[in-house]
C-alpha cells in the first residue's frame, strides 16, 4: 500500500513539474524575435530529433495502427500545431498575464468534452474547484485585460488557441487508452511540426539565417516546456482523465506571470499574487476531493523516459 501511495504522490509531483515546465513556454517566445511559426516549427522539429534515438523500440506499435487512429493522429497533431500558431501569436499583441488567463477557459471545454464524449463524472467539489481556480485567474488578468485595439486581437487569438488545445487534448485521451505516450507524442509532434512547415513555406518565412541566440531558444522550448511539459502531461493522461490534466494550464498564469515579472519586468501587483495562491487552491481541491485521483500503478512504473515501456491503462 504504501508503494502505491508514494507512486500516487509522484504523479502529483510529475504534475506540478509540467506546470512550471509550460510556464516557461511564453517567456522563452518573448526573447525571440522569429516569427512565432517558425519558433513553432523549430521547437517541434528538434523535440522529434531528441525523440529520434528512441523511435525503433515502439516500431512494432506504430506499425499496428489502423486507418482511424492515424486519422485522429493527424487532426490531433494539427490541433496542437493551431493551437501554438494562434496562442504564440497573441503574447506579441497583449500582455502574458492576460493571453494566459484566457487558457484558463481549456478545462471547462474539457470537461464539456469529456462529459459528452466519454459520459466522464463531475461531482459538487470539482465544480467547486475549477470555480475557484478560475476566479483566481481572472483576478490575475484583470490587471491589464484590454477589450481595445491590437489587445483584444492577441485575447481573440487566445481564446481560438484555447478551443484549439482541448480539441487536441480530447483526441489525446481517446487515443491515449491504446497507444504509447511516445508513439502518441512522436507523431503529433512531427504532424504539427509539418504542419508549420508548410504554413512557414506559403508565407515565405526564412527557415534559416538565425542567430545561434535564437536557436537556443527553439533547444530550450523544445526541451522544457515541450518534453517536460506537453510530453509530460500527455503521458499523464494514462493515470489521470483529460480535464484533470487540464487542470495544470490553471497554474500557468501563476509562475508566467512570476517569470515575466522577473525576466520581463512585466508589472504584477499584490492582488494577483494573492490570486495566483487562490489558484494553486482551487486546483488542489479539484484533483485531491475530485473523481480523478490517479491509477494505482507500482512505485516503480516507468516515468516520463522517452523509450520506456508503459502500463496498459485499465
Amino acid at each position: 500500500m504504501s508503494s502505491i501511495n508514494r507512486a500516487g504522490k509522484s504523479i502529483y509531483l510529475l504534475f506540478f513539474v509540467g506546470i512550471i515546465a509550460i510556464s516557461f513556454s511564453s517567456i522563452f517566445v518573448r526573447w525571440s524575435d522569429a516569427d512565432v511559426a517558425v519558433i513553432a516549427m523549430y521547437r517541434l522539429f528538434l523535440t522529434n530529433l531528441i525523440m529520434l534515438p528512441f523511435l525503433w523500440p515502439h516500431r512494432h506499435e506504430m506499425m499496428r495502427l489502423n486507418f482511424r487512429q492515424w486519422a485522429l493522429l493527424l487532426a490531433s497533431g494539427v490541433m496542437l500545431a493551431l493551437h501554438f500558431l494562434l496562442w504564440m501569436g497573441s503574447l506579441r499583441l497583449t500582455s502574458v498575464a492576460s493571453s494566459t488567463v484566457i487558457l484558463a477557459l481549456e478545462p471547462i471545454l474539457i470537461l464539456a468534452g469529456s462529459v459528452w464524449l466519454f459520459k466522464a463524472k463531475i461531482n459538487r467539489m470539482m465544480l467547486i474547484g475549477m470555480g475557484i481556480a478560475l476566479f483566481g485567474s481572472i483576478i490575475i488578468g484583470a490587471g491589464d485585460f484590454q477589450v481595445a485595439g491590437t489587445a483584444l486581437r492577441g485575447d481573440i487569438l487566445s481564446l481560438l488557441g484555447t478551443m484549439a488545445v482541448a480539441v487536441h487534448m480530447l483526441l489525446g485521451q481517446f487515443l491515449r487508452t491504446g497507444l504509447s505516450a511516445f508513439s502518441y507524442n512522436f507523431w503529433v509532434f512531427l504532424v504539427a511540426a509539418c504542419t508549420f512547415a508548410v504554413y512557414n513555406l506559403f508565407m515565405g518565412h526564412a527557415f534559416g539565417g538565425y542567430a545561434a541566440s535564437e536557436w537556443g531558444i527553439f533547444l530550450l522550448l523544445a526541451i522544457v516546456p515541450t518534453i517536460f511539459g506537453h510530453y509530460l502531461f500527455n503521458w499523464l493522461l494514462q493515470y489521470m482523465n483529460a480535464t484533470t490534466v487540464s487542470m495544470g494550464v490553471l497554474g500557468e498564469p501563476v509562475f508566467s506571470s512570476l517569470l515575466a515579472w522577473v525576466l520581463l519586468g512585466e508589472s504584477l501587483s499584490t492582488l494577483q499574487m494573492s490570486a495566483g495562491v487562490v489558484i494553486l487552491f482551487g486546483v488542489w481541491i479539484f484533483i485531491r476531493y475530485g473523481k480523478t485521483k490517479p491509477q494505482s500503478i507500482p512505485a516503480d512504473a516507468p516515468i516520463a523516459a522517452p523509450g520506456s515501456v508503459e502500463p496498459k491503462t485499465v
